[in-house]
């Protein structure tokens, strides 16, 4: 089971899973980052990867589909500081060219503040 967290910094929302994200773990995933659209933030979501040892084709499912429904609400979505075989899977998948990947989360939040 994973567990994610949310912080805010300022009119961003900092979304922090950890552990797996596979099948099990990426339908709750997919409730936090819904549940954060429907709230409408100001600015945008950043989701940080640094605690993610595994992400799977459901996991990029997630953030494709999240990342469209924000752009769709004029919401921005990036991710940040993927672990190595986490970034490594975007970029073989082609992730990387479709949703911002920054090397930090305080990249990823002045980028949406910006």
């Amino acid at each position: 089971m994973s567990n994610i967290s949310i912080r805010r910094e300022g009119d961003i929302a900092v979304v922090v899973p950890v552990g797996e994200m596979d099948a099990i773990a990426s339908p709750e995933l997919a409730d936090v980052i819904d549940g954060l659209l429907g709230e409408r933030p100001a600015r945008g979501i950043v989701v940080d990867l640094a605690k993610v040892s595994f992400c799977d084709s459901r996991c990029i499912g997630v953030l494709v589909a999240a990342y469209r429904q924000a752009r769709d609400l004029g919401v921005g979505l990036r991710t940040a500081d993927p672990q190595q075989q986490v970034n490594r899977l975007f970029v073989i998948s082609g992730i990387d060219q479709i949703i911002p990947v920054e090397a930090t989360v305080d990249e990823a939040v002045g980028a949406l503040s910006g």
